[in-house]
């Protein structure tokens, strides 16, 4: 891939989806996962309440199927249980090895996983903890954020870059040097301080989750700094 489209010569870089790993992941030391509704969201939550994350591709029954071989509990899209809905997470278990499986943020972090970089996790909630930690990783490597994005409902799946992300992402980059960010990257940290998450319960994703009666888990997203966890994936595991 050209090096333009790496996104050579700068520190902090931003790209988006699938693509942004394969983009990013030769060259970065750090790629932070940024699935704000809800993938990330519900890590943060696990993560800061002492469980662990597994992701597992989305639709990999293989994968599932192994989990649960293991004993592990196997989370649902949605649902009252452990599931992808951060409000089902607020109680988990300390102790708890949870595989969560999701369109987005799950099978990110499993791309990621077969790069050379350290692969994170983050949101709005733990914006400045995860930049934190991504420079210390990082060193004087580049980091990378993979803005996880939704899909439109069409043939193929294709993405649809979302505001949510663009305000996680950006929160995270506001927290990191602002010598040698790409444009990519400036963009989106200009974008979450010129409105903060104040325009998150009005975007397609949260509105979408408030019609299906989870307005819990939107709430739970727009929270600013509340958290320090940092996920780290470690051997397959978020913690």
């Amino acid at each position: 891939m050209d090096a333009w489209f790496r996104q050579d010569g700068y520190q902090v870089r931003l790209e988006w989806g699938l693509d942004g790993v394969t983009a990013l992941g030769a060259d970065c030391a750090v790629l932070v996962i940024v699935d704000v509704l809800s993938f990330t969201t519900s890590v943060d939550i696990a993560v800061g309440r002492g469980a662990r994350i597994m992701p597992l591709r989305w639709k990999d029954e293989a994968a599932a199927a192994n989990a649960r071989r293991a004993g592990l509990p196997v989370g649902e899209a949605f649902g009252d249980k452990l599931s992808l809905r951060p409000s089902s997470l607020v109680s988990i278990e300390p102790g708890t090895t949870l595989a969560l499986p999701s369109a987005n943020g799950a099978t990110l972090c499993d791309l990621a996983s077969k790069t050379s970089a350290q692969v994170l996790t983050g949101c709005l909630r733990n914006a400045d903890a995860v930049a934190a930690r991504a420079r210390e990783l990082a060193g004087d490597r580049p980091i990378g954020l993979i803005a996880g994005g939704e899909r439109w409902r069409l043939p193929g799946d294709p993405l649809r870059p979302c505001w949510e992300d663009l305000l996680g992402a950006g929160a995270i980059i506001s927290a990191l040097p602002s010598e040698s960010r790409s444009p990519e990257a400036e963009m989106a940290a200009r974008t979450y301080r010129a409105t903060g998450a104040s325009l998150l319960r009005e975007c397609v994703g949260a509105k979408e989750l408030i019609a299906a009666g989870y307005p819990d888990d939107v709430r739970l997203a727009t929270e600013v700094n509340v958290s320090t966890a940092t996920p780290l994936l470690t051997d397959g595991v978020l913690s």
